[in-house]
């Protein structure tokens, strides 16, 4: 089983007691809104988020992290790697990707999370670059690209909404500078 232990996070797979706590993330309209049309997601919809995550493990040998606070324990979110199917102009691409509850912005979780995860991707998984595709406009994950020294790519748009979306990127050569 694949875990990961930051000071202050632990970033494991998948347990069945983690379906509620994500389901109440999924369900603030502050996290959703700057996520696919801006919709919350209910049980059913989390549950087969989380199963399709647990899939890409399977097949891919990486996925969406479980983010736990070591210090109580609770899930905070999640995040991971994900092949970003819904964006073909980018592929092949592994993207980093991250949601975390509101309680639990501002404190730096986010950034230590996908610090760790891309050493992940980028040292233990052998990849040798990583995308991150952020919404315009979307300050605070902007705030974490930039912690991550990913560059900007290019300019999109998303292929069902229309918004504007920017693609970031590093590569092994740039993280290990």
């Amino acid at each position: 089983m694949t875990e990961i232990r930051t000071p202050r996070l632990l970033l494991r797979r998948w347990h069945d007691d983690d379906l509620a706590p994500m389901a109440d993330i999924n369900a603030e309209p502050r996290v959703m809104h700057w996520i696919d049309d801006g919709s919350v997601r209910d049980l059913d919809q989390t549950a087969e988020a989380i199963e399709r995550a647990e899939e890409e493990w399977d097949e891919e040998g990486f996925g969406l992290f479980a983010v736990e606070l070591l210090a109580s324990g609770e899930l905070a979110g999640f995040t991971g790697l994900s092949v970003p199917e819904f964006l073909p102009e980018v592929l092949p691409a592994v993207a980093i990707t991250w949601r975390l509850g509101s309680q639990f912005w501002g404190q730096g979780y986010a950034s230590e999370a996908a610090q760790a995860t891309m050493e992940f991707a980028l040292q233990d998984r052998g990849l040798d670059r990583l995308i991150s595709i952020n919404r315009v406009g979307d300050e605070a994950s902007e705030n974490v690209i930039r912690k991550l020294d990913m560059v900007p790519e290019c300019v999109t748009a998303h292929p069902v909404h229309g918004y504007p979306l920017r693609v970031y990127s590093i590569d092994l050569t740039q993280y290990q500078a």
